[in-house]
């Protein structure tokens, strides 16, 4: 299951390679949509409006894990390229542990904090209890959240693929069973769909971490490998950081952004909270796609092979172009169905129009973002962090700082318009930082 994607036609391996880790994302964001679309069907739109209203607050604590996700996995994809196996393994297990202590040390400082965090962003009363009551569950269960998460990035800088996706199918179908399970049969609310959530996740992360145990046995070493290297924690560090502030910067502003849109009521915040699940979902389709070009960068440029990872740019561009028409057609064209499906019959009019109303000013600009996260892929594999955080902050600090300027002048909806102002001008930054070439000389042996 392990891959060498320093070998074979660029375009062909990285196809193969990134379709296994897309369809994986597609039902982690499916199981995500159904959290949703359950409580919003079956527990009422307030219902609906507490759960997206923890949901930038969730983001941070995913925005962790996927930073160390990306740290790690960038890091062992190098020493896989490079065939230095003993150093892998000394960078698995130093991701390992560092990560123990660090998600233990976010979970109590989560519960802690849970109203003090709902407070922050403005929660109306009438949803603060149900939201409070969600986020201190899913903060219970940070620790398989976040393990499993850094376990998907070593199965992917190893060039396995499937394995992660056998795991998010199984979590995934798990999940939206539990959901049906304890909202619609137990009746238990909000709370059923966090613990759906927490007991999924839990499962697919023990599994996930037996496996890989197992898969790196196989990897056979002549050299010793540490089970602990501050030399290396530091050099993980070098890209983990930057990734976590780059994912908990975009968390953070959404956390502003969240505020600002709790402002304008209950039902605003229900057509919201549908809307900005399915463009989560679209988006980081992208990413994962980005993601894949990292990990193919990254091996590579490990092996000395620049012209190589080029050629993944260009094909990595192509995946993201063709992901991008499918979702524009649905969200822009058949929008007000895929709002719906997370409304009951009682649902207001305020909570369907602002959903479409969103997805139908956002959505024809997947076919920009798309190219930007492609780019920031092979920055991000190539370790140049600067880069690929001027572009990824310039894009967060000028959509918080105009979804506030362009809301006083046109209400809700400028808050919508600050999304394709603020890709346009990321994507020209990253695209650019792409074509000078500098990256390809950022790598560290």
């Amino acid at each position: 299951m392990i891959k060498d994607l320093t070998e074979g036609n660029p375009q062909a391996v990285l196809w193969r390679f990134t379709i296994p880790m897309f369809i994986s994302v597609v039902f982690q964001q499916l199981y995500n949509i159904a959290d949703s679309v359950i409580a919003g069907k079956f527990a009422g739109e307030n219902a609906l409006a507490a759960v997206g209203a923890s949901y930038p607050i969730t983001m941070i604590f995913m925005a962790i894990a996927v930073g160390s996700n990306i740290g790690c996995s960038v890091v062992i994809s190098q020493f896989f390229g490079a065939k230095e196996y003993g150093k892998m393994k000394t960078a698995v297990c130093t991701t390992m542990l560092a990560s123990v202590v660090l998600s233990a040390i976010l979970t109590v400082g989560g519960l802690l904090g849970t109203k003090a965090l709902m407070n922050l962003i403005n929660t109306p009363t009438n949803i603060f209890s149900d939201g409070a009551l969600y986020l201190r569950i899913y903060v219970g269960g940070f620790l398989f959240l976040f393990l499993y998460n850094v376990a998907t990035g070593i199965f992917t800088s190893l060039g396995d693929s499937k394995t992660p996706l056998y795991f998010l199918i199984g979590s995934s179908l798990g999940n939206i069973a539990l959901d049906i399970w304890f909202v619609a049969g137990f009746h238990w609310g909000v709370a059923g769909v966090a613990w759906a959530t927490f007991i999924a996740q839990g499962v697919a992360c023990l599994l996930a971490l037996i496996t890989l145990v197992k898969r790196l046995k196989t990897v056979k070493t002549t050299e010793k490998f540490e089970m602990f290297s501050w030399k290396m924690l530091r050099r993980i560090s070098l890209i983990a950081i930057p990734s976590i502030l780059q994912q908990s910067f975009i968390s953070v502003g959404n956390i502003f952004i969240q505020s600002l849109v709790n402002s304008f009521g209950s039902s605003v915040i229900a057509g919201y909270s549908a809307a900005i699940k399915l463009n989560t979902f679209s988006i980081t389709c992208f990413t994962t796609l980005g993601n894949g070009v990292s990990s193919f960068t990254a091996q590579n440029l490990g092996g000395g092979k620049v012209e190589r990872a080029k050629k993944g740019f260009g094909a990595g561009a192509k995946m993201a172009l063709l992901t991008a028409v499918p979702f524009f057609i649905v969200f822009f064209i058949f929008g007000q169905n895929v709002i719906q499906l997370f409304m009951s019959g009682d649902a207001s009019e305020v909570a369907l129009s602002t959903g479409i109303t969103f997805l139908r000013i956002v959505s024809p600009f997947y076919f920009v973002i798309s190219i930007k996260l492609i780019a920031d892929g092979v920055l991000r594999g190539a370790g140049a962090m600067r880069s690929f955080m001027a572009a990824t902050f310039t894009d967060l600090i000028l959509r918080v700082v105009l979804s506030y300027i362009l809301a006083s002048i046109m209400g809700v909806n400028g808050i919508w318009m600050s999304w394709p102002i603020g890709w346009s001008i990321a994507t020209v930054l990253s695209c650019f930082f792409y074509k000078q070439g500098k990256w390809a000389q950022s790598y560290i042996s």
